[in-house]
């Protein structure tokens, strides 16, 4: 993502229904954040939440971050669509090759996905990805304590 991309991020994070399982949409203000920490964390590690286009547009965001879930600091897999490119598998897609990446750089050996207890859909897209439920946990975040799954596959190691 680069800065270009600020007013797609703001048309998907700014919408109540995609964004349920955050506690609501983000102010503009929040997702100039969230685009500044993904553009930190290429500095520092990277890799980060990358931008997916369709036909030149910014669709959606999928990539790789540290997350703590269930009390472990582990190498995520992270997946956000505009709505109207919801069920049409590019969620799934996108992470399928976000965890090749992480394997065939050797970024880590288990990729985990951290999906809302109630986002069901986003459950269904780790299921997808080989991923098995390993831990439940809950997370405060904007004020809430949400209830999260979380998923996660090991890298097969051929020999």
């Amino acid at each position: 993502m680069t800065a270009d991309d600020l007013g797609a991020l703001q048309a998907i994070m700014g919408d109540a229904e995609t964004m349920a399982a955050y506690a609501g949409p983000f102010p503009d203000t929040e997702v100039a954040a969230w685009l500044n920490r993904q553009l930190a964390n290429y500095q520092r590690y990277g890799y980060g939440l990358w931008a997916v286009e369709w036909e030149g547009r910014v669709i959606g965001q999928c990539g790789l971050t540290r997350q703590l879930i269930a009390g472990a600091d582990v190498l995520e897999v992270g997946y956000l669509f505009n709505r109207a490119y919801w069920h049409c598998g590019y969620a799934t897609e996108a992470a399928r090759a976000c965890i090749a990446y992480a394997f065939e750089h050797g970024l880590a050996d288990e990729v985990w996905a951290q999906v809302r207890d109630s986002n069901t859909a986003s459950g269904r897209v780790a299921e997808r990805l080989g991923m098995t439920l390993k831990a439940t946990f809950t997370k405060h975040y904007r004020g809430v304590d949400m209830p999260h799954l979380g998923f996660s596959v090991l890298e097969r190691k051929e020999g």
